[in-house]
């Protein structure tokens, strides 16, 4: 767009939406507002240059504005109204400081004359996000909008990315002002130099057992491509933190598995086996470590090389013998394609531990299960396209995507560090909507399914097409398997009372089925591609295979208990 003069008059409003233009914006999430009905009014005037998506619900609205941050490294852009929609509105933000990702959320204010009155839905947003958010802030100033505003894109993509967190009062958005626009904005970004590559692989070169360890949410499709080139070149075995497994090719005979909630037993001892750890982009926080023992801080047992986009991360909970600050496209790049001269030493090491994941990863055999989701997925992994984008949400059935499907680029892993449930539902609508031509799978329980399925309502108003697998146990399934294994047999507020999700669906303009059978599932699958619809397959699955891994009738053995 061309940029306004400063003899440019304009409402601070429409100041806001030319400076989501001048800096790349096309989308927004939201549920409007009148307390900030200036700035959807300014919308109107450029619906042929940005797409606003209004949500069903504030979580919902800023859940989408987080998964586009995670697919296009831009600023996800959510905007809700002041006091409750804000409110709604927190998890998204907590979901984008834990799982570093840039996002822009605009709320709307009580007037200025209003403030400290305790006015109608007046919050301190300062306050209110200050331990939450990257940066939050208020415009009072309608001539600061451009500054503002430029200041929170580069705040949301610089470093570690983050949730920025922007209130502005409604009396400030329709005054009006004579403003220039803000020159587009450029993230700021540690830069390895020659002497550090050079520095980790002299390091690296030394180990005998070496892992490396990706994570983080700076990997762009070339990132991703070049380290997998250098560790295949030198045979070293690459694991993700939780996550993040699509950060390399998973069909690379480098790629030897993920730290989190769907680990295999043998992965967690090889760590321990392991002399050097080579860690780029993951803020090793408590699932990818296990809690904190796979590696022991303050200082690990094994070498440790830490490389991480924000300075003040190196070092916050484990004491590296190595720590850099930089980028991971400017890493992975510089890495790839250098001969270390250790691939017949380490080509043993990794070829033990792609081994171990291959084996874990094999069709489960029969269980005797009516449904069973390990052999359902496995029956359609290879079928699916490269570029499948598949979104988790919170809880133990994510653990069959985590441990059967394979992921990497151009496909793509959207789930929450942070444990959020009603997260996935959301994200693969938007998923859908930024890609319409791709499979967009959507992962989610019973229960997160009751807390934004209704989000299924603006794939179908706005033509995108997002297939939720919902998991149906009839239960808070991780939940009760803590219950079950601290207190077995004592159930207490995990059980949910059946819901007829086929009849919901429906009603939400979604094509709709029930599965039962494995061998029913993969021509419902190909139904619900065809359909031209979203849609919902709910996967009735038998509550005592609590997990991928155990049973609930294991976990009572395990207490002592006999069911």
């Amino acid at each position: 767009m061309t940029q306004a003069t400063p003899s440019t008059a304009r409402t601070a409003g429409k100041v806001l939406v030319d400076q989501l233009l001048v800096h790349g914006a096309d989308t927004a999430y939201c549920v409007p507002g009148e307390s900030y009905l200036e700035v959807l009014d300014a919308l109107h005037d450029v619906s042929d240059r940005f797409t606003l998506i209004n949500a069903r619900h504030e979580a919902g609205a800023a859940n989408m504005a987080e998964a586009y941050g995670k697919l296009t490294g831009r600023p996800g852009i959510a905007m809700v109204t002041r006091g409750p929609g804000a409110c709604h509105a927190c998890i998204g933000v907590h979901i984008a400081q834990q799982d570093s990702t840039p996002m822009i959320l605009l709320i709307g204010q009580v007037g200025r004359d209003m403030l400290d009155r305790e006015a109608f839905q007046e919050v301190d947003y300062r306050q209110m996000f200050g331990g939450l958010a990257k940066w939050v802030a208020q415009i009072d100033s309608p001539e600061r909008v451009p500054e503002y505003m430029a200041r929170a894109f580069r705040v949301a993509t610089s470093g570690r990315p983050g949730p920025v967190v922007l209130a502005l009062p409604e009396d400030m958005l329709t005054t009006e002002v004579t403003v220039a626009d803000a020159r587009p904005y450029a993230p700021t970004q540690a830069q390895i130099t020659p002497d550090q590559i050079a520095s980790l692989t002299d390091m690296l070169a030394q180990a005998e057992r070496p892992m490396l360890l990706l994570g983080g949410s700076g990997w762009t499709d070339a990132a991703a491509d070049a380290i997998q080139r250098f560790a295949e070149a030198n045979r070293l075995p690459v694991t993700t933190s939780f996550r993040r497994q699509d950060a390399i090719d998973n069909r690379s005979e480098s790629y030897v598995g993920e730290f989190g909630t769907a680990t295999a037993a043998a992965l967690h001892k090889r760590m321990a086996e392991a002399d050097m750890v080579v860690v780029l982009g993951a803020r090793l926080g408590e699932m990818t470590t296990k809690g904190y023992t796979n590696l022991t801080p303050p200082e690990t047992r094994q070498r440790l090389i830490h490389v991480h986009p924000d300075a003040d991360e190196i070092g916050r909970v484990y004491g590296p013998e190595l720590g850099l600050c930089a980028e991971m496209e400017g890493v992975a790049t510089a890495l790839a394609g250098m001969d270390l001269a250790r691939q017949n030493r380490w080509g043993d090491w990794c070829a033990t531990l792609r081994g171990e994941y291959m084996a874990d990863t094999v069709r489960p055999a029969d269980g005797g299960w009516a449904l069973d989701m390990g052999q359902a997925l496995c029956d359609i992994r290879d079928e699916i396209s490269a570029d499948t984008i598949i979104t988790l949400d919170a809880g133990n059935h994510t653990g069959w995507a985590q441990r059967f499907l394979r992921f990497g680029r151009p496909g793509r892993e959207i789930g929450s560090t942070c444990g959020s449930m009603g997260y996935s539902v959301p994200a693969a609508v938007a998923a859908s909507l930024l890609h319409r031509d791709r499979l967009v799978l959507s992962m989610v329980g019973d229960g997160g399914f009751m807390m934004s399925g209704q989000e299924l309502t603006v794939a179908a108003q706005y033509g995108a097409t997002p297939i939720v697998l919902l998991f149906n146990n009839g239960m808070y399934g991780t939940i009760r398997m803590h219950q079950e294994r601290d207190h077995p047999l004592r159930v207490s507020g995990t059980e949910l009372k059946t819901h007829d999700f086929v009849r919901m669906a429906e009603g939400y303009g979604c094509h709709a089925e029930r599965v039962t059978r494995t061998e029913d599932f993969a021509a419902a699958l190909d139904r619900a591609r065809a359909s031209g619809k979203p849609a919902v397959l709910e996967l009735v699955t038998d509550p005592e295979q609590i997990t991928s891994r155990t049973t609930i009738s294991k976990l009572r053995a395990a207490a002592g208990v006999k069911a």
